[in-house]
């Protein structure tokens, strides 16, 4: 199930806000710190997170067309604020919502599954060490 557009612009003007003070510390939620690909300028956007072995799934519910996942896309620097920490993150892959579930570690999975969003998700990893 995609989300409509105006709900979309709902929770950018409204609820957006107020979340981001709070997904860094509750389970399953996360700011994605992003860079616009033509303002430059920098975004947080809350968004429901899930751990996998190397990284993180995220499951998009407003559709590919969002921003958000398109300036991810676009390779600008990208961190994830989650359990009080922020995690560097790298390497976008969009994949089907069930090839992302078989990387989501085991504990949040069912969590993952039971979501409605059923179009997709973005796969992102941390950078490999460069030392």
């Amino acid at each position: 199930m995609r989300v409509p557009r105006a709900v979309a612009n709902f929770h950018r003007r409204v609820t957006n806000p107020v979340a981001r003070s709070l997904t860094p510390w509750l389970p399953c939620l996360g700011t994605l710190e992003h860079t616009g690909r033509k303002s430059g300028k920098r975004y947080r956007t809350p968004l429901l997170v899930f751990k996998t072995q190397n990284g993180y799934a995220i499951l998009i519910g407003y559709g590919l067309e969002s921003d958000w996942l398109k300036n991810v896309m676009a390779g600008g620097p990208t961190a994830l604020h989650t359990w009080g920490r922020a995690v560097t993150l790298a390497n976008p892959k969009i994949l089907a919502k069930a090839e992302a579930a078989q990387l989501v570690t085991p504990a949040p999975r069912l969590l993952y599954r039971l979501f409605p969003y059923n179009e997709a998700a973005l796969v992102l990893t941390r950078p490999a060490d460069t030392t």
